[in-house]
């Protein structure tokens, strides 16, 4: 059943004031107090944290029938600065904690925050002497002296004002708030059906800290338990677009990254809901006509640009895949094409990361029809065992 237009104003609200906050590594602090106050708001709901400070949302009375429940998680930090020493009044040392060129730091303006309010602009001077480990970091010059500021406090790239043009949001950090906004938005959807006895699985949210410097909060979660065991699990992106992925082409249900492929089974379970909402495949196969573009879209990939958390949750032994929103301007970095293949005309500079609306909502679409109904998949081998005794009597088999 398609979202009401006054909940999915409501969950582009949710997207553009999350996508706004400032995060980083270790201080996700905002984007938690958001989330708190957000299921402070739905008594049937509740939060808990684990020892690493990951955030489980579920519901108070458990939904489903005792199938294995269905984790949906996302990260809660985007590339960002910290301060790691303040050498006066004017300048300060900034550890840069994710994965960004070299090349965007240069004369790079940096906005410091303390809470959510900007406290001074500044731009980068070039590289503090030291060793890279474990974060690089930045001499920072301030634009004026600051009284106050503090070890921990974060910054963030300067950029325009978040805007959205012609269906595209342009904000600070998609990657990976807009994944986490989804997901309290399906989660939402799946609430209120539930209320209206709509069946849903088990579902809960799993919001994982640290992803940026190396997965952090999702190896702590697998470790310790918060993912219970024989869990479905689906993590949530946004991975960078290509040609072939293109931003606008629908929500990503991913099959693998730079160093995995995902569980097959969960993934083709993902891509049948998919297929169900949309009246057919990503692409159509060789034997099908191509059929007028459905008015929902989606997109089978495998995304080997990056490496994401499901590739960690099936090192552990979970089920897992990904389902992801195409991104443009990936971690800030704008044009990276050319400055990765060294033919960029001007220098490299950092820039608003963009999404489709209409992957946003088709990536709530998706997690909701997960939500609703999950069906176990079985594996390829029945598949091509079935095959083979409906068929083997053409090789006299």
């Amino acid at each position: 059943m398609p979202i009401p237009d006054d909940r999915r104003a409501l969950y582009q609200r949710w997207l553009c004031e999350l996508t706004r906050l400032p995060t980083a590594a270790g201080h996700e602090e905002r984007v938690i107090e958001w989330i708190e106050r957000w299921v402070d708001q739905r008594p049937d709901l509740a939060l808990e944290r684990d020892v690493h400070g990951n955030l489980v949302v579920q519901a108070t009375k458990r939904w489903g029938s005792g199938e294995p429940p269905v984790l949906i998680t996302a990260h809660l930090d985007h590339p960002a600065f910290v301060v790691e020493k303040i050498i006066d009044r004017a300048q300060a040392e900034l550890s840069f904690r994710g994965g960004v060129m070299d090349d965007y730091f240069a004369e790079a303006r940096v906005n410091l925050y303390r809470g959510n309010e900007r406290m001074v602009g500044g731009t980068i001077r070039g590289r503090a002497e030291g060793p890279d480990e474990p974060f690089k970091c930045w001499l920072c010059e301030l634009d004026e002296p600051l009284e106050g500021m503090r070890v921990g406090d974060i910054g963030t790239w300067e950029l325009p004002e978040q805007e959205i043009v012609d269906g595209v949001l342009y904000t600070n950090a998609c990657d990976d708030l807009a994944a986490v906004a989804a997901a309290l938005a399906a989660m939402e959807e799946l609430r209120l059906a539930h209320e209206g006895n709509v069946p849903a699985l088990d579902v809960r949210l799993l919001f994982t800290r640290a992803e940026e410097v190396g997965f952090l909060g999702a190896i702590g979660a697998c470790r310790d338990g918060t993912i219970p065991e024989g869990a479905r699990v689906i993590a949530l992106e946004n991975s960078r677009s290509f040609a072939d992925s293109p931003i606008g082409g629908g929500p990503i249900v991913r099959v693998g990254d730079r160093v995995s492929v995902f569980t097959p089974e969960l993934t083709g379970a993902v891509a049948k809901v998919a297929e169900d909402i949309a009246g057919g495949p990503a692409i159509p196969t060789a034997s099908q006509k191509q059929a007028s573009a459905p008015a929902w879209r989606w997109q089978r990939k495998l995304m080997a640009g990056g490496a994401c958390e499901a590739s960690v949750f099936c090192s552990f032994g979970y089920q897992s895949t990904c389902v992801c929103l195409p991104l443009g301007n990936y971690h800030n970095m704008a044009d990276l094409d050319a400055v990765q293949a060294q033919i960029n005309s001007t220098p490299a500079r950092v820039g608003r990361e963009y999404i489709a609306l209409s992957d946003y909502f088709g990536m709530i679409d998706l997690l909701v029809g997960c939500g609703q109904s999950l069906p176990d998949r079985p594996p390829f081998r029945q598949r091509v065992e079935k095959l083979w005794h409906e068929r083997a009597f053409v090789l006299g088999s």
